[in-house]
């Protein structure tokens, strides 16, 4: 539930549980929160740390020895973008200012404290902290030759392509990003979907959702590669020799996965909205790429007409079979027309994640929330949690797919 809302709403929630059993009973869903950038902090307690009454807290169960391991952190500690001990009351308020200015900071995610009885239980005088200093890393932007190289680049390109992941977190990297496609006549976007929507699917540059896998990837000569994990399997599809890629996202050197790498000739740490915001706004405003850009209106025409026949061939997917049996996209097209236009999904379809996309054809920020990780069961809490921070006006469908409406321990 911390998860989907913090999701929603990029606010941090909190997860408190029971020392070292507890912290594993977390399981995939530190996983899930660290790959979906969603900002949890979570603390657990830890046994005391004296056994004879040396200090108010100290230890009075049989368990309290059972759970006293070596260094409770490691449990989670790689999954997470900060992991701290409170080791004493006077600054417990700074340890959690701290962890949650890890947790907030790009790329967002989980944040783990730990503290013992004896530290919970110590006496301090009441103190305040200034909040306004405790923010997290305020947004990074392109420096200005890699904004004129970027632009040049796009707009000189014969196939432009930006493939995007998780972008979408931010809704106004969605607006950004429209504005970039509009400008650059030509541009095509594919949306791995890593975690949210980050293009409109009614857009006439959109190639839809698709994992690491798209004909348009072998054919691009320029790409743009702005916060995203997988942008294509290199031993099922990638660029062609002699491609131009540039990576702008949050994490480009990807800290958290020990194997990783795109020939990219550039890679910038920066905030995707606002250097979406940047390239477009260069480009519109200098004269020279303006004046190439008015000679695309047949590059403009053509995308159009690319995305009618594949929305053409979508709907053709969605009927039903002569004996009356049916297909996930038929159910999914029901679905999408019976419920309103500003429905957040939740999605946990796993395999068939490509098809409900097609046929929900999200197009609205924030609309479209999907894992991002691999621990399978993360719908069922997210879409509570969701639907808490949406509020009741707002309508939520949880789709699952491949078991995960049982992995979510609907029982619990």
């Amino acid at each position: 539930m911390a998860d989907g809302y913090a999701r929603l709403t990029s606010k941090p929630q909190c997860v408190i549980v029971h020392v070292d059993v507890g912290t594993q009973g977390l399981g995939a869903a530190v996983h899930n929160a660290s790959c979906g950038r969603a900002p949890v902090l979570i603390f657990a307690g830890l046994s005391p740390y004296t056994c004879g009454g040396e200090y108010r807290g100290s230890r009075t169960e049989y368990i309290h020895w059972i759970q006293d391991v070596p260094d409770q952190k490691q449990i989670v500690s790689q999954y997470c973008r900060y992991s701290g001990e409170i080791k004493c009351g006077k600054n417990v308020k700074q340890m959690v200012g701290r962890a949650l200015q890890f947790a907030m900071s790009a790329p967002a995610g989980p944040a783990y404290l730990v503290g013992a009885r004896e530290v919970m239980e110590e006496d301090i005088e009441p103190y305040e902290l200034e909040q306004a200093h405790w923010g997290p890393i305020g947004n990074a932007a392109l420096p200005e030759d890699a904004i004129q190289e970027i632009s040049e680049a796009l707009v000189g390109a014969q196939e432009p392509l930006l493939i995007t992941g998780y972008s979408g977190r931010n809704h106004d990297a969605v607006i950004q990003l429209v504005k970039l496609a509009d400008t650059v006549r030509g541009l095509r976007v594919l949306d791995t979907a890593g975690s949210d929507m980050c293009f409109p699917a009614d857009h006439r540059s959109s190639l839809g959702l698709r994992y690491g896998i798209h004909d348009r990837i072998t054919t691009a000569d320029v790409i743009i590669v702005a916060d995203c994990d997988v942008p294509w399997i290199p031993t099922q599809c990638k660029p062609k020799s002699g491609t131009r890629i540039f990576h702008l996202d949050s994490d480009p050197l990807k800290q958290q996965i020990p194997v990783f790498y795109i020939p990219a000739e550039a890679r910038y740490k920066v905030d995707t909205s606002t250097a979406f915001n940047q390239l477009h706004t260069y480009i519109s405003t200098n004269p020279a790429l303006s004046r190439t850009l008015s000679t695309y209106h047949d590059r403009w025409d053509a995308l159009g007409k690319e995305h009618a026949d594949r929305i053409s061939t979508i709907r053709s997917l969605a009927h039903p079979g002569p004996d009356s049996t049916f297909n996930v996209s038929y159910l999914t097209s029901r679905i999408r027309h019976h419920l309103p236009t500003d429905t957040i999904f939740a999605i946990e379809a796993v395999t068939l994640t490509a098809f409900v996309a097609d046929q929900l054809l999200p197009s609205l920020p924030g609309t479209w929330l999907n894992c991002g990780g691999g621990g399978l069961g993360w719908s069922g809490g997210a879409a509570l949690g969701i639907k808490l921070a949406a509020g009741p006006k707002r309508f939520v469908c949880q789709i699952v797919g491949d078991g995960t409406f049982l992995f979510s321990v609907p029982g619990s």
